[in-house]
């Protein structure tokens, strides 16, 4: 496993580490790498089916085929008229 070092770190920041640490019965260490894991949980992009997505967007296409559909600047229009 790799280590971090962070450096120039607020007195308040770490004060306020070390209380959340104490309140989940952890190390400074462990809340810190708790609250990294919390951060970048949902920074990972799904894995995407190119292939999938395309079929997907052409089945969608084709549903929509002789439909009217109001151009977007329009619909802006309206909506900003109402306010």
């Amino acid at each position: 496993m790799a280590s971090l070092h962070v450096r120039n770190v607020d007195d308040t920041i770490v004060a306020r580490l070390k209380e959340r640490a104490k309140v989940h019965g952890r190390s400074v260490e462990a809340e810190h790498r708790e609250i990294l894991k919390d951060a970048l949980r949902w920074e990972r992009a799904p894995e995407v089916d190119l292939e999938d997505w395309k079929r997907r967007a052409r089945a969608f296409r084709e549903s929509l085929k002789g439909r009217y559909h109001t151009p977007s600047e329009i619909l802006i229009r309206e909506s900003r008229d109402e306010r």
